[in-house]
């Protein structure tokens, strides 16, 4: 007698359907894998893409020149607007600085060749000078001799001033040589001067010298200029006619001038007057000075 065939049993059963089943979750989660893999690369290269579009769009050069002139709240909102905004300011300001150089560097060539051409070093300019020099009591050696040198020009020449800071005297980088003021830059000067005339009765005075005093006379007062020219030159000339009575037991007169000059470097000014037998060399009545106003 033969026996029918035996199905599988309940456990192969259960293991074959758990093996599928195994499969069939492999398989799902592969597919989701590759799925977002594939839309994460796609999303980047987009992202990619659109960030080099906002640095690299065709109408970067007109963005930058008109930078501030498209500025709107739609266009501040905009990510890639502002990517733009601020790469445009950074490289307007790079613009902007090396082209500042450019120019002080070509400036700082330019005096550089321009001191050479002249054949003159650079030099620091003189800031302060100055000069006030005031009369001085010894007026026996004040006024020069009559005719004394061939660059005279008119009347006597003040020799003597006081310069050694007694009173209001001073000397501000200017030299004192012989009367003469030496000016130590080109430029222009207010350079000024003031004579005190002083008569005074004498009994011990010759009679024939009071006589002559007492007539009227051309009280003038010259301020000259000495260069490499022969002769000195007249800057400023001032005059009075005066008479004193012979019933007065003196007589006192002032001249006073002053005026704008350019001068040079090396130049000299000095003081010439007439009749300097009565010429009175007071401190506070008698000066000269000048001083740099450009």
């Amino acid at each position: 007698m033969m026996l029918p065939a035996a199905g599988p049993s309940p456990g192969q059963t259960c293991g074959a359907v758990l093996v599928v089943a195994v499969l069939l979750q492999s398989i799902c989660v592969a597919v989701t894998f590759l799925y977002f893999t594939n839309e994460l690369k796609q999303l980047r290269d987009t992202y990619s893409k659109s960030g080099i579009a906002c640095l690299t769009g065709e109408e970067i050069g007109n963005f930058i020149q008109n930078l501030d002139l498209i500025e709107s709240e739609d266009r501040v909102a905009d990510p890639c607007w502002q990517v733009k905004w601020h790469l445009g300011k950074l490289i307007k300001k790079m613009m902007s600085r090396s082209y500042e150089e450019n120019v002080s560097a070509v400036n700082a060539e330019r005096t550089l060749t321009l001191s050479h051409t002249d054949g003159q070093q650079p030099r620091s300019p003189i800031n302060k000078i100055a000069a006030h020099l005031t009369g001085n009591s010894n007026r026996k050696n004040s006024l020069s001799p009559r005719n004394s040198t061939p660059r005279r020009g008119n009347g006597q020449k003040i020799n003597n001033w006081e310069s050694s800071r007694k009173g209001h005297s001073f000397l501000y980088n200017v030299e004192l040589r012989n009367g003469e003021l030496v000016i130590p830059q080109t430029g222009f000067y207010y350079i000024y001067s003031q004579t005190y005339f002083r008569f005074r009765e004498n009994e011990n005075e010759d009679s024939g010298l009071l006589a002559q005093i007492r007539n009227p006379k051309q009280l003038v007062q010259y301020v000259y200029k000495l260069t490499n020219y022969p002769e000195p030159i007249l800057l400023m000339k001032s005059a009075r006619t005066s008479c004193w009575s012979k019933k007065a037991e003196y007589g006192l007169y002032s001249i006073y001038q002053g005026g704008v000059f350019q001068l040079k470097r090396e130049d000299r000014i000095f003081v010439s007057v007439s009749n300097g037998d009565i010429v009175d060399m007071d401190k506070e009545a008698s000066f000269f000075g000048a001083f740099m106003i450009g």
